[in-house]
């Protein structure tokens, strides 16, 4: 984006499927990792953001959540929740982290995991989105602070989370275009929230709080 252009909010309405494929221990969780879209891979790490929870579940991961409670490797599950999706810049490097932990686990284990109980196994989705601008424009930062509070969930995640891994973006888009709109010490701070460790709505209203504080400045 030039340096003059407003911010343009964007959302997108997703279309999900079943892949078709599926697993019933790791070691067929493992070769479905290898081979699935990546929009698979990126559905089932981050498409639970998206919801509200009363209560924070242990995994938004649903590898660790089916890798847990369906074929009871709670050991893994706990190092497949643990992967730091901040620190992934694609897909493709997910993925192999997602494979490698799978596989280092299954090495040290000579013995063939459990099968998953019957309904039980684990069913790999993939989806399809369709981006589509909301109307609202930030035409500077007080602007884009005022604009914020409006703008929904799927919308801020579009921009913060999916923006940077799945499209393949340096940084979210909020943090580019602050940078480039002159303000890059507040681009910087925002890009250094984790997004993961907090709900969508912690999120926009911390956003909000960063950029007040930098303006009352």
């Amino acid at each position: 984006m030039p340096d003059h252009q407003p911010f343009k909010f964007y959302t997108e309405r997703r279309l999900v499927a079943l892949t078709g494929l599926r697993a019933r221990n790791l070691e067929e969780l493992l070769k479905e990792v290898e081979q699935v879209p990546g929009s698979s891979i990126f559905y089932h790490t981050h498409h639970q953001y998206l919801s509200q929870h009363f209560v924070k579940p242990r995994f938004y991961n649903e590898f660790a959540q089916w890798t847990g409670h369906a074929v009871q490797e709670w050991m893994l599950a706990e190092k497949l929740g643990a992967i730091d999706l901040l620190s992934f810049t694609s897909i493709r490097q997910l993925r192999e982290a997602i494979r490698t932990t799978i596989a280092t686990h299954l090495a040290q284990d000579d013995t063939r995991s459990r099968e998953a109980p019957a309904g039980e196994d684990f069913h790999f989705c993939k989806s399809k989105s369709f981006v589509m601008p909301t109307g609202l424009v930030a035409h500077n930062l007080s602007d884009f602070l005022d604009k914020l509070p409006h703008v929904t969930n799927i919308s801020l995640f579009f921009h913060f989370l999916e923006a940077r891994l799945r499209l393949e973006r340096k940084t979210n888009d909020f943090s580019q275009w602050l940078s480039k709109a002159g303000h890059p010490g507040l681009g910087a701070t925002i890009e250094a929230l984790d997004p993961y460790l907090m709900t969508l709505d912690e999120l926009r209203n911390e956003i909000i709080r960063l950029g007040q504080a930098y303006i009352g400045d």
